[in-house]
């Protein structure tokens, strides 16, 4: 008998992902067809949308992405039409009715509903399982959902609720079965990395034991950690990351900014020296760490005196990675209702111009000297005359990358040492070091 075809359309980040994941293996168990981003539909598909509602530019994407496959439903393109995730978490009781099309609607927890609904059985897969979407070799791994810190510009609580950590017993079952079937990369995600175990474990964070389980695996080579937060930073986990060869010496933590004033306003809970503090003890902790931070431009009361200092910050810390973003005002967020918008579109977007011509620069002269150097790099794949890897300070899809010259012997999810030759901003270039 023909498994019934289930096309799953993924948007917004690497969290999302994992659902989708996690839906494709609970459709596959059971005796449905998933198909993970299909490049066509047909009559008879049924068509699952996993929506972002994080920021403007992501529900706009969310909402035009569901019109057009409701457009497709009303034609009879395809046979059934569900929405899950963060925007219908958030928006569930306005959506319906104004896309009535829609054959269900699900958000952030109760997406399971959908198996249910199709084949009218409960889903009897692990909590832990998924069908794997990205390279074999790499996988996302969300240890919690939600978060506590309601920032005044985040929507991010108000659709996933509060902070809920998995139990170490059930993150470490995850990692064992995916290192069976070929995992070796291990991009370790949440919300908020900073507070996990903090409430199954008596308000203090476990992510440093959680890092030494983990690292201990037989067939782990990388995790990579991924959403730090500096206020209550678990600086505990410094040490583990030093000592063990297989946690790589990378962290994401999103800073927003550095003016004291704008940290007040965002309600971060950390100030200036705190987080300057941090930085110096991350960095002195972990010997050649790659740090990763987002920043944010235009935040009500941001005037010419916060950026330059938030210029400053980028100047001077030279941070290895480095994103930003324009404010977005959010409704139902602190901000939305207590700040008036003030910075204009067209400042908010030339300061966002401004740090990330400042950050470009500061790329590309770490990459330059790196040149000369020889890297334990992962091969993702093969383009061109080229193969295309990443080092351990390369997280996939957001982080440069290094391409390889063709030669013998190099396999797409495997390690080889690469001297580097050459480096561009965003990109490194090199050829497999001569012992290999």
């Amino acid at each position: 008998m023909k498994r019934r075809k289930v096309d799953i359309v993924s948007l917004g980040c690497s969290k999302n992902l994992v659902d989708s994941e996690r839906l494709m293996k609970m459709l596959a168990d059971a005796g449905m067809n998933p198909c993970f981003e299909p490049e066509r539909t047909t009559p008879g598909d049924i068509v699952v949308v996993n929506t972002c509602g994080f920021i403007g530019d992501a529900k706009e994407e969310s909402v035009n992405t569901i019109l057009e496959y409701a457009d497709m439903r009303t034609r009879g393109e395809i046979s059934k039409l569900y929405v899950m995730g963060c925007l219908s978490e958030r928006y569930r009781k306005e959506l319906p009715g104004e896309i009535p099309e829609v054959d269900g609607w699900y958000g952030k927890t109760d997406w399971p509903g959908i198996v249910r609904s199709l084949t009218s059985e409960h889903p009897g897969t692990a909590p832990y399982d998924r069908i794997i979407t990205t390279p074999r070799h790499h996988a996302y791994l969300k240890i919690a959902e939600g978060c506590n810190r309601f920032c005044a510009f985040c929507a991010i609580p108000l659709i996933t609720g509060r902070y809920r950590s998995r139990s170490p017993q059930e993150i470490e079952a995850e990692v064992k079965l995916l290192v069976s079937r070929g995992v070796k990369e291990f991009n370790i995600i949440a919300q908020d990395l900073s507070g996990y175990g903090c409430d199954i474990n008596g308000g203090k964070s476990s992510l440093a034991d959680l890092l030494k389980r983990l690292s201990d695996i037989n067939g782990v080579e990388w995790l990579r950690l991924h959403y730090a937060y500096p206020a209550d930073f678990p600086r505990d986990i410094l040490p583990v990351m030093a000592e063990r060869s297989n946690i790589c010496s990378y962290l994401d933590i999103a800073l927003q900014h550095i003016s004291d004033k704008m940290l007040s306003a965002m309600r971060r809970r950390v100030d200036k020296r705190q987080t300057l503090e941090l930085l110096d003890e991350i960095r002195a902790g972990v010997p050649g760490i790659h740090l990763r931070t987002t920043l944010m431009t235009g935040f009500p009361g941001e005037g010419e005196a916060e950026f330059e200092e938030l210029k400053e910050f980028v100047r001077s810390q030279r941070f290895e990675r480095m994103g930003a973003f324009a404010y977005c005002e959010e409704e139902g967020t602190y901000a939305a209702e207590h700040y008036e918008d003030e910075v204009a579109p067209e400042v908010k977007q030339q300061r966002l111009d401004t740090i990330m011509a400042i950050q470009e620069e500061i790329s590309g002269e770490i990459q330059e000297s790196k040149v000369g150097s020889v890297l334990k790099v992962m091969i993702d794949r093969e383009e061109g005359d080229h193969y295309i890897g990443r080092t351990e300070w390369d997280s996939p899809e957001v982080d440069p990358e290094v391409l390889v010259a063709k030669a013998p012997g190099i396999k797409c999810g495997e390690f080889c040492n690469v001297r580097i030759t050459g480096a561009m901003p965003f990109e490194l270039i090199g050829t497999v070091h001569e012992s290999e």
